[in-house]
């Protein structure tokens, strides 16, 4: 049966599928990230709120599912896992000249619109999560041309991580994080042959851990 209780508990269990928050799962999609908050559910006074079908269409394309998925999902759990297989959780993955180009990313350092390429996480992320693919020999002798990093823009960052942060300029780096105050932030380069680096606080656009590495 469908009912407006059903239709968000399978954005809720989508989301879930996905180790996505329905925030992440609504900036995958190119929507707004409160699209699928709780609040958004009722209206101001009690009355049902349905999500769109647009909405329900940017999801199931942007996580790379089927409306049969959904309509499972719909159904209730035990149907999808009775009528699908175990899917492992999928992350957009972003070049590195993308994500240093304007347009690309939130203010929090996510991927925003949809129709990213999407790759297979070995296990879930803790929080919503993206993959970025390393070019150039400026991270060697950890990270080389091809190799895949995820990155958790939420995840808490201390010194010692490993991150990948944007200035305002554009410039995209993988960095050891060596100091982090009010003022300025200080990283340390992977790579011996490249300089470390400063930055006062205000050029820095987002810096997001590294939680992960193909290699």
């Amino acid at each position: 049966m469908l009912s407006h209780e059903r239709v968000w508990a399978a954005i809720d269990a989508l989301a879930e599928r996905h180790s996505l928050s329905v925030s992440g799962l609504a900036r995958r999609a190119g929507l707004d990230s409160t699209a699928f908050n709780r609040s958004k559910r009722l209206s101001s006074d009690g009355r049902p709120r349905w999500p769109s079908t647009e909405s329900l269409a940017k999801i199931i394309e942007a996580t790379g599912s089927s409306l049969n998925e959904f309509i499972a999902l719909i159904d209730g759990r035990k149907a999808v896992s009775d009528a699908l297989p175990a899917q492992k959780p999928t992350v957009p993955l972003v070049g590195f000249a993308q994500a240093g180009a304007g347009g690309f990313f939130d203010d929090a350092g996510f991927p925003v619109g949809h129709g990213w390429d999407l790759i297979e996480l070995p296990a879930p992320a803790g929080g919503p999560a993206y993959a970025l693919k390393v070019q150039g020999d400026s991270m060697l002798p950890l990270y080389r041309d091809g190799d895949v990093l995820i990155v958790e823009p939420g995840a808490s960052v201390r010194k010692g991580d490993r991150v990948v942060v944007k200035t305002t300029s554009g410039e995209v780096m993988a960095k050891v994080l060596s100091r982090q105050s009010a003022r300025t932030i200080s990283l340390v380069s992977l790579n011996p042959e490249h300089p470390d680096r400063e930055f006062p606080v205000h050029e820095v656009e987002w810096m997001a851990r590294i939680v992960w590495a193909s290699q």
